[in-house]
């Protein structure tokens, strides 16, 4: 066997529980989005008290040299410096903090929650917190009050009062009172109970000689709780350790981009994860796509020589927080998600991929600082790379390798002209005719409800400032958000309905729900052409527009003018191609 890089610790859930809230072990997940739903906190506790495995905890002992500026977390600790780190096992220690102890979580908003537990002690039951086990005398509402009464040393005092309230309520109600029996049955629950504390859980402790790479090859490899674990979730835990104030503004940023307020993160475009923005920062301020090289860069690796050195990890962690404040920096941001709504996305609904905001953000933030490239034409070409990346997938698929070939071109361009020129050029290369006529179109040829281009069409119909069919409001109004929150105020509609093709024997999902065969409808015409045939709207619509009317509603709107004639499959070839043309209008105009 070769080397082991660690050893077998047997732990008290309690132990390493008081470890975490003194500081001395670090669990970054405090300060993070806490994912598990209630339930399955209950879970793990209804599992621990039948005495059933619940995984395993692994720890890194820190490295002699790493020293961080802080502890992890807001409140004062006893170990400035954890010893060790939560490696695999976050969620749980998380878990049982909130549940056990009160501690407060973040849910996926990175608001502060708390999660409630409520507790039967006559039946060793645990059900998730309500408002019914908060009233219900033989439950007792959350399990934290049992664990402070412990520490406070009054929990005698706290079984008699559990007694004497199910007591008086049992009276209350005509009911018999509780027997002696089942007061030690209460009893010997509470205690069972407080005997989660020393349940073993088993923890694997990583030895401080083994580096980053040893550690995340050991935890990608891991699955835990059958979810596996990823490097992003490595690397935000080595940022905490290295520097929290770094790793607060990440998490700040991240939360304000999730709650409507001015002068905070907010958009319509991206909820931001702490992955994007050390993506964006590795980006900009070191030229690389691979997440991996976030922690080689803060381990002090020069990417050149290989070499790791003290004095190379802190240049780079300088210049990680140089290209932080440049990513984080609100006039930045906002003018960047200004470009996606102007490039006709105009919420995140519309993005495909998170990465096209990551990586064409990155461009934004090169093309700004260190091409100088003039404002008025960096928003254009920006705009336009939005464009084009987004409905091409271009960052789908081998994303860091494509953006790994891209900053590899950026080396050897110097000047503002040079990039907007590179850039352009990889527009030109994308979106060549035969992309309109063929490849587009092909592309259309789907009944994928997040298909890239479909959202490309409807961002190129917010760019026209095209009305809805048989509607004066341009689409775009609609995407805004306003008084019904993240609810657009119209439907996909289709223009052959679902209901009147299955009439004439189309039976398959895939058939009808052609992309070619959508369109958005406000409310009232919606409803107003249910499930006619083409023939009959049609016929009402063309009399009310005129036309002239009908004719410009059809061409805005990519149908055939005498679409309601058509065989169905004929009309979705005739579509795709004028859909695919509207998508070349409007970057036809962006480019202007």
């Amino acid at each position: 066997m070769g080397k082991e890089l660690f050893d077998n610790i047997p732990s008290k859930v309690s132990d390493l529980l008081s470890d975490v809230k003194n500081g001395r072990i670090g669990l970054p997940d405090l300060q993070r989005p806490f994912v598990w739903k209630d339930n399955k906190v209950r879970e793990l506790l209804d599992s621990m008290m039948k005495g059933y495995p619940i995984g395993y905890i692994m720890l890194w002992s820190s490295p002699d040299d790493y020293e961080n500026t802080g502890h992890i977390g807001k409140n004062e600790k006893v170990y400035k410096r954890p010893d060790d780190l939560v490696i695999d096992g976050q969620q749980r220690l998380t878990a049982l903090l909130a549940a056990m102890y009160g501690v407060t979580i973040k849910d996926q908003n990175y608001e502060e929650r708390k999660i409630k537990i409520s507790f039967n002690p006559l039946t060793c039951e645990f059900a998730v917190w309500t408002q019914a086990y908060e009233r219900n005398p033989e439950w007792i509402s959350e399990i934290c009050s049992v664990f402070a009464a412990d520490q406070e040393h009054t929990i005698s005092r706290f079984r008699k009062s559990f007694i004497r309230s199910v007591n008086e309520s049992r009276e209350k109600n005509g009911e018999e009172l509780l027997t002696e029996e089942e007061e030690d049955v209460i009893e010997e629950n509470i205690n069972n109970l407080l005997n989660l504390g020393i349940y073993s859980l088993p923890t694997l402790k990583i030895s401080s000689k083994a580096d980053e790479e040893d550690v995340a090859e050991i935890f990608v490899r891991v699955n835990s709780g059958g979810q596996n674990l990823t490097e992003k979730n490595f690397i935000e835990t080595l940022i905490a350790v290295y520097d929290n104030d770094v790793h607060a503004k990440i998490n700040r940023f991240c939360a304000e981009s999730r709650v409507p307020a001015n002068g905070t993160a907010f958009n319509q475009i991206l909820q931001v994860d702490p992955s994007h923005l050390i993506r964006m920062s590795v980006g900009v301020g070191f030229r690389r796509a691979r997440l991996r090289y976030a922690y080689l860069l803060l381990r002090g690796k020069n990417l050149k020589t290989g070499e790791i050195t003290q004095d190379v990890r802190e240049e780079n962690l300088r210049i990680f927080k140089e290209s932080l404040d440049m990513v984080t920096n609100l006039n930045n941001w906002h003018a960047f998600m200004n470009l996606f709504a102007s490039a006709g996305y105009l919420k995140g609904s519309l993005v495909a991929s998170s990465n096209a905001v990551v990586f064409s953000y990155v461009l934004y933030l090169i093309g700004k600082y260190e091409y100088k490239v003039s404002s008025v034409e960096l928003q254009k070409i920006i705009r336009k790379w939005i464009f084009m990346s987004t409905i091409t997938g271009f960052y789908t698929g081998s994303t860091e390798s494509e953006v790994e070939k891209q900053f590899a071109d950026l080396r050897d361009i110097h000047h503002a002209d040079e990039f907007v020129f590179y850039l352009n050029s990889v527009i030109a290369n994308r979106f060549t005719d035969d992309y309109f006529v063929y490849s587009l179109p092909a592309e259309l040829n789907s009944s994928s409800a997040n298909s890239p281009a479909w959202y490309g069409y409807i961002a190129a119909v917010n760019v026209l400032g095209t009305p809805m069919l048989f509607s004066t409001a341009p689409l775009s109004q609609y995407f805004v958000l306003g008084a019904n929150g993240d609810k657009n105020s119209v439907d996909k509609h289709h223009i052959f309905p679902k209901h009147y093709l299955e009439k004439i024997g189309y039976d398959n999902d895939r058939d009808r729900n052609q992309i070619a065969n959508f369109t958005y409808l406000d409310y009232t015409t919606n409803i107003d052409i249910s499930d006619e045939a083409p023939a009959e709207y049609v016929s009402r619509y063309r009399e009310k527009l005129g036309k002239e009317g009908y004719r410009l509603a059809c061409a805005q709107n990519a149908l055939p003018e005498n679409f309601e004639q058509l065989p169905y499959p004929e009309f979705l070839k005739q579509r795709r191609l004028l859909m695919a043309q509207i998508v070349k209008k409007a970057y036809n105009e962006l480019d202007k």
